[in-house]
């Protein structure tokens, strides 16, 4: 039985560059990715048209366009992986709010999911801000 990469090391090493590790990685963090990103869907109005590879593969890029990132865990990897699914989704929540005020009668074609029907657009775009807002602060 051969032993899977440790995740902490593919992050470690690809941080310093090394192409093969970015390479090696998804395979082992793939499946954990998609565990992330059907929780996120969970919350989600049940006729969104995103399906959960979409997210997690958007959520990905995001994460390795960001060369400059050093990776000290899984774990910081992970809650990386949930933030970028998160902004994903408020991402297409201001979308949705920028065509809904200007009345445009096309339908959205989501490359991402659709919020949650228990919030109003508003609602959810106002939490974020204000989460964005605490971090600064922080």
């Amino acid at each position: 039985m051969t032993s899977s990469p440790n995740v902490t090391e593919l992050l470690v090493a690809w941080s310093r560059g090394d192409r093969d590790a970015l390479d090696a990685l998804m395979p082992v963090v793939y499946g954990e990715l998609r565990r992330i990103a059907r929780g996120h869907l969970a919350r989600e109005r049940r006729d969104h048209t995103l399906q959960t590879t979409a997210l997690v593969h958007e959520a990905y890029l995001r994460l390795v366009r960001d060369e400059g990132l050093q990776w000290s865990s899984r774990a910081e990897f992970y809650v990386a992986a949930g933030r970028a699914m998160q902004r994903i989704l408020v991402e297409h929540a201001r979308k949705r709010k920028r065509l809904k005020r200007r009345g445009d009668p096309r339908p959205i074609i989501a490359d991402v999911v659709d919020l949650a029907t228990t919030a109003s657009l508003e609602d959810v775009v106002a939490v974020h801000d204000a989460i964005d807002r605490l971090e600064v602060s922080l």
